[in-house]
């Protein structure tokens, strides 16, 4: 009867969350404009940001030493590529990298965004990781957003929870990025927010590798860039 009882407990007792340092969603562009040979290239450039000796120096210095990480592409719907993931090391991140090259696309449609923000919280939310800080790191090409909640109402969702939102927009050739309301400024005006809150510029496909390695090398240390992302009202200020 005693051995029941114990067994009864532990059944009905939810499992200790593991203690991480950081939990990291990384929210990938997977919509219209991403074709393939731009899926695997982004995922190629995560692959080999997770694996990179600097990444995983950052990762080693952390008060925990690990951090928990998913990948999940967004259009019209979004998908979990690798699931979350405990990176303590050259061995979990190889896993994770192959992972993320191994699986098909399931992404598809048009924008989202909202709806892949609030997506990005729940699985925060419903993971087995209890992460000292909470970051979502989300990359597109676009900020339109032509279904589900707004961006605003799922920004100040997440960020309400106590999540912040990174951002790292990928140029286009025509896209003149911070001037003229650029895809880097509105992502900055619309996009990121919380704590420590910044904005990484892909300016090119040649780039983007090194600007996911920078973003994260700044995510895992819980540092910023060192340009000082410019607020909404400052710019609209300096506007003419």
């Amino acid at each position: 009867m005693r051995i029941f009882a114990i067994v009864l407990i532990l059944m009905i007792t939810p499992a200790w969350a593991q203690d991480t340092d950081l939990e990291l969603v990384l929210l990938a562009d997977a919509s219209g404009s991403i074709d393939q040979r731009e899926i695997d290239f982004q995922r190629q450039g995560y692959a080999a940001a997770i694996t990179d000796p600097e990444v995983l120096s950052a990762i080693a210095n952390t008060a925990y030493g690990s951090i928990a990480v998913t990948y999940v592409e967004w259009a019209a719907n979004q998908a979990v590529v690798a699931d979350w993931t405990r990176i303590d090391g050259p061995e979990s991140a190889a896993a994770f990298a192959l992972e993320l090259l191994e699986k098909p696309r399931q992404a598809y449609g048009r924008n989202a965004i909202g709806a892949a923000l609030l997506e990005g919280l729940r699985l925060m939310e419903t993971n087995a990781f209890d992460g000292w800080r909470r970051v979502i790191d989300f990359s597109g090409d676009s900020v339109r957003n032509y279904s589900g909640p707004s961006i605003a109402e799922a920004r100040a969702t997440v960020v309400a929870a106590g999540v912040t939102i990174n951002a790292l927009p990928i140029l286009r050739p025509d896209d003149p990025g911070r001037a003229q309301g650029g895809l880097e400024a509105q992502y900055e005006a619309q996009i990121i927010g919380g704590l420590g809150a910044f904005v990484v510029t892909a300016e090119d496909r040649a780039s983007f590798a090194e600007a996911v390695k920078r973003k994260l090398i700044l995510e895992i240390s819980g540092q910023m860039p060192e340009k000082t992302v410019a607020s909404a009202a400052e710019r609209l200020f300096k506007e003419p």
